[in-house]
């Protein structure tokens, strides 16, 4: 496995995170084809798991969650914080939240810039409104997140197929939330890109224009072209192509950051997603070489 670059400590974050290079979701169908694999020898960095899925798990799979914890370094992506909700911030589940964190060493928590709740789950990720009112609205619920978990958190640049309310662009409204919000960002390559189709725009000038100085780590997935004009944030297909050159033009302004490839639904053997890490780390390499050359030359 080749050397790779950990994240970036930030002033204000409690704990250090401490993954690099290829990740994988750590999904139950693949907790027995992972089992005799090894972070220092097949290429897996790190793994990344919905804490939700996890939380309050006993007996033979939480014994088997806790041996996976033990070996590889991990990453959690939540689905149920509703960041964006009218509702109340649930603050036990994030106190549970902490405690889980805290219980397998884990550093880091990302959650998308969503909302999926209100008097109930709605069991969907929904786009919130591109306003003032709600990146106040979500600053505020950030940084009191920030407070109980003791961590900085990253959110996720989300897919999203129409905007109500919409008085500011998908960019200033990502932009003004983590400036005050003080949090990072989770950088997903195939949500630009399927947004640039469903809306329109460039997704290398979008790519340019986040704050990029703020990206905790990259997530790169598979999409379903529903029609030339629309596409549908699945995480159910192998990465196209301009995805793939997507994390590459990241990669050129950012260095190899850690990746972490999503795989949902329809997943194949654990080969053919091996194949997919590998070709992450033939991106990551030149920025490796790059950073090594001027190691080697200071």
């Amino acid at each position: 496995m080749t050397e790779q670059t950990p994240l970036p400590v930030r002033a204000g974050s409690a704990v250090t995170s401490h993954v690099r290079g290829a990740g994988l979701g750590l999904r139950r169908a693949l907790l027995e084809p992972l089992a005799d694999l090894s972070a220092s020898s097949d290429g897996i960095g790190f793994l990344e798991v919905a804490p939700e899925n996890w939380m309050g798990i006993g007996g033979r799979l939480g014994r088997q969650f806790r041996a996976y914890t033990e070996r590889f370094a991990f990453v959690t992506h939540g689905l149920s914080l509703s960041i964006g909700s009218p509702a109340p911030l649930d603050e036990a589940f994030v106190h549970d939240l902490k405690r889980f964190l805290d219980l397998h060493g884990i550093a880091d928590y990302t959650e998308h810039l969503t909302f999926c709740s209100d008097d109930g789950h709605l069991y969907d990720l929904m786009p919130i409104p591109f306003t003032e009112e709600a990146v106040e609205h979500v600053a505020a619920r950030v940084r009191r997140v920030q407070d109980i978990l003791e961590r900085r958190i990253a959110l996720e640049n989300a897919s999203y197929y129409a905007a109500p309310g919409q008085r500011m662009s998908e960019l200033e409204f990502i932009g003004a939330v983590i400036e005050r919000s003080d949090c990072d960002l989770l950088l997903d390559v195939n949500n630009i890109w399927v947004n640039s189709i469903n809306h329109r725009y460039d997704p290398l000038a979008f790519l340019e224009a986040l704050p990029l100085e703020r990206v905790r780590y990259i997530h790169v997935a598979g999409h379903y072209q529903e029609a030339e004009d629309l596409r549908v944030d699945t995480h159910g297909a192998d990465v196209i192509d301009p995805v793939w050159s997507l994390l590459a033009r990241a990669y050129g302004r950012l260095g190899a950051v850690p990746t972490l490839l999503e795989r949902d639904f329809n997943i194949p053997p654990l080969a053919e997603l091996m194949k997919e890490i590998a070709h992450i780390h033939r991106l990551q390499e030149p920025q490796l070489e790059r950073s090594r050359s001027r190691r080697a030359a200071a």
